[in-house]
């Protein structure tokens, strides 16, 4: 399975991914430091597998696998080429699931692309993108159909479909949250809509808001916000993260335990992804 990590830039998506890969990912305070899609593979974290493998006396374990693929960072007008919105949009068109980083911390060295930290506008700036771009998808399909329906009156049933689905992109809702009957799913599912792809909201929060993140104003909001889509939000700290990659299992174990934490957020974004 392939997740795309996606967001504005300068949200921590690389160093999430480094995070998450220890891959080593460029990071910079500047947009579109990340051009071509990094990739890494990790396993998938289960305690399971180790009981199983010690009560078969097996010599190998093999944990599922997760491929993760940093994603440049998107603007407004990215579903029109703006910044690096072609290239952008063609690699989410090849993932399974997205990943969308939100940006929950204040820091006046790291700067927002709009200004201000306000992750519910974030998040509506990157879905209304890929809303756009699949407009645009299910715009040329009901062309090509209606041209079809002059040679085979079968067609009429995916025409109807297709206005269904234009309309709930219309009204700035992704496709996922659209409810369709069998045939209707088949044919939206042909299409590789880029909002009908699962999706998992990132909060990424300062370290001082970790500690009570659960409680924070802004990953309250972004909760709430992903209700309507059937989604779940996971708060982290990236650059917390990035260190407990770097600390043996030992080590690790002490810093979550000083953080309060039972497992990093990022064994949860692997699980749940």
């Amino acid at each position: 399975m392939k997740i795309g990590i996606v967001g504005l830039p300068n949200v921590g998506k690389s160093t999430m991914f480094n995070s998450i890969t220890n891959a080593g990912a460029e990071c910079a305070n500047y947009p579109f430091c990340t051009i071509e899609p990094n990739v890494g593979v990790v396993p998938v974290p289960d305690e399971r597998l180790e009981v199983l493998g010690k009560m078969y006396n097996t010599q190998k374990i093999t944990h599922a696998i997760v491929e993760f693929v940093d994603i440049a960072g998107l603007v407004k007008g990215a579903s029109k080429g703006e910044g690096l919105g072609n290239k952008f949009l063609s690699h989410i068109r090849e993932v399974d699931a997205i990943a969308q980083v939100v940006r929950c911390f204040e820091d006046p060295n790291i700067v927002h692309v709009d200004g201000s930290i306000n992750p519910i506008r974030d998040i509506e700036t990157i879905n209304l993108e890929l809303i756009l771009a699949d407009i645009e998808t299910v715009e040329k399909r009901l062309d090509k159909s209606k041209k079809m329906l002059k040679a085979d009156k079968k067609y009429q049933e995916e025409i109807d479909c297709l206005e269904k689905i234009k309309k709930h992109l219309e009204e700035e809702k992704p496709a996922r949250t659209l409810e369709l009957n069998d045939d209707e799913k088949e044919i939206l599912k042909d299409m590789m809509l880029l909002t009908a792809k699962p999706i998992l909201y990132i909060c990424n929060v300062s370290e001082e808001q970790l500690a009570d993140a659960e409680n924070d104003e802004n990953v309250k909001k972004v909760r709430e916000y992903v209700k309507n889509e059937n989604s779940i939000a996971i708060p982290l700290c990236a650059k917390i993260e990035e260190e407990l990659t770097s600390l043996e299992e030992t080590d690790k174990k002490e810093m979550l335990e000083a953080l309060g934490l039972k497992e990093s957020g990022l064994d949860r974004v692997i699980s749940e992804s």
